[in-house]
């Protein structure tokens, strides 16, 4: 079972995007802050990432760069989402090292295939 970590400060997001991918079969861990992001990444090794980039205590940018320059975490896929749809803002995404990149509102089918690309199956 692919094991997601979603980090998210918004309870309702949270919430909504757990459920929906624990009925697609995905094992759901959450955090709630960059920093335990950056914590559940190393302690649970989960096989991909959805990172919320507006966070407290570590912003999503700080945290990604954080998991992707720990040699333990480095190989984890981060798919970034965020509110901010400007081309500078997936620059942005990229440079702090997100394999991918997801606006929201999130149009749950596209994600999913994101997903399914940077897992293996």
């Amino acid at each position: 079972m692919t094991k997601i970590l979603i980090v998210e400060d918004n309870d309702m997001n949270l919430d909504m995007l757990s459920r929906r991918l624990i009925r697609k079969g995905f094992e759901i861990i959450t955090a709630r802050d960059g920093q335990e992001g950056v914590d559940q990444a190393g302690k649970e090794s989960p096989d991909l990432i959805l990172m919320d980039m507006s966070l407290p205590v570590l912003d999503g940018w700080q945290a990604t760069r954080a998991i992707k320059g720990d040699p333990a975490t480095s190989e984890i896929p981060v798919i970034a989402l965020t509110a901010h749809a400007m081309e500078t803002d997936r620059e942005n995404a990229k440079l702090a090292g997100c394999d991918e990149f997801h606006t929201k509102p999130i149009d749950f089918a596209v994600l999913l295939d994101q997903i399914n690309q940077l897992t293996p199956q």
